[in-house]
């Protein structure tokens, strides 16, 4: 267990040994709340949402729990998420366990965020931006953090058309805005 502060309110994180960071907050998944500009109203996806931080964060930002889709691949994460959103005084979120975004409804999202893991192949972020586009609404934006910057980079611009970097705390940071209804590089037929 452990305890974290956003806008001013404290929250209480359980956790168990086999979920990312046990001990405390992730320093690359404060990094990228840093960098949200989270507004109540907003519709958010916390993709690979582990213990909850992210969705924790966004409540303590005026985000209301109804408006939160969380998931994890392991069901574990997903159990625990859900438990800590409740015992912070945020239940009602929308938890759920599958891959990637398989169980995920909607394409209305104005937020995703997710920090992938980047220490393996990149099949995993591969699918999280791609499909992650395709639930977006125009003038939604996915975050990520990583401690990498070049295919992620190149994979947003590819997909997204463009992508901001910030770089923090010894990570990158991604934001990339949807603009359009189809990915950046795919040609547009000749007229």
């Amino acid at each position: 267990m452990y305890k974290a502060v956003f806008n001013g309110k404290e929250i209480t994180v359980e956790t168990k040994v086999s979920l990312f960071s046990p001990n405390e907050a992730d320093r690359g998944t404060l990094s990228m709340l840093r960098h949200v500009g989270f507004v109540p109203g907003m519709k958010l996806l916390d993709l690979g949402c582990g213990a909850g931080i992210v969705s924790l964060a966004a409540c303590c930002f005026g985000l209301l729990p109804q408006d939160i889709v969380m998931t994890d691949i392991d069901p574990v994460a997903s159990s625990v998420s859900l438990e800590n959103m409740e015992r912070n005084g945020f239940g009602g979120a929308l938890v759920l366990t599958g891959d990637a975004l398989s169980e995920v409804p909607g394409n209305d999202f104005d937020l995703i965020l997710s920090n992938p893991p980047y220490h393996t192949d990149f099949k995993v972020a591969k699918t999280f931006i791609e499909k992650g586009f395709n639930r977006l609404k125009i003038g939604g934006k996915m975050y990520m953090v990583t401690k990498r910057k070049d295919w992620y980079k190149n994979k947003l611009i590819s997909v997204f058309g463009g992508v901001k970097i910030y770089e923090d705390d010894g990570y990158f940071v991604f934001e990339a805005e949807k603009r359009n209804m189809s990915y950046a590089s795919k040609k547009r037929p000749k007229v």
